[in-house]
């Protein structure tokens, strides 16, 4: 599965051990990508990990309301170059990432990539509180999808695995009930 966006997960450390983590998956899946653990994100430790001078974009809806305090809007350009394009992808809980994205001016002052018109989750043993909210993992595919103009096509043997991962946990928590 060949792409050539860049992509840097950034995991909240109570994800790493958890059983449903899609994170790992993609990350061991797509081999342009990086991931990092922790809350904190400080400007040093994030500027070591962008070390490639690429235009890193932030797949996170906005979140404020105000004009004047949004995050930078893409560059829709540049979002064509994808050999010199790095997605930055938060993978938590939404009141996980964020509270990931608080702590990290840097990350606050990245350009938003936000996902419209999503396909819905299909990750049925996380519960989504509202519309639109993917995992790591199918929300990376989307925007992969979009940015690089490939459709679903390519990120559909990764999405079908993923679906089948998602029904194993299901029914290994049916059989394990008592």
């Amino acid at each position: 599965m060949a792409h050539t966006t860049e992509v840097l997960i950034l995991q909240h450390p109570l994800e790493v051990d958890h059983a449903k983590n899609s994170a790992r998956l993609l990350h061991l899946s797509l081999p342009n990508s990086q991931m990092l653990v922790g809350e904190a994100f400080d400007a040093r430790s994030l500027k070591a990990a962008l070390t490639v001078p690429k235009y890193t974009v932030l797949l996170y809806p906005q979140t404020a309301t105000q004009p004047q305090d949004r995050a930078p809007e893409p560059d829709p350009l540049r979002l064509t170059d994808t050999a010199h394009l790095r997605l930055v992808v938060l993978d938590g809980t939404w009141r996980k990432s964020r509270k990931m994205l608080h702590r990290s001016p840097l990350l606050q002052g990245l350009p938003r990539l936000e996902l419209e018109g999503a396909p819905p989750s299909n990750y049925r043993i996380r519960k989504a509180h509202k519309p639109g909210q993917l995992s790591t993992l199918e929300a990376c595919c989307a925007a992969l999808a979009r940015l690089e103009g490939d459709a679903d096509d390519r990120f559909r043997p990764l999405l079908q695995a993923f679906d089948g991962f998602v029904a194993q946990q299901q029914d290994y928590r049916v059989h394990k009930a008592p």
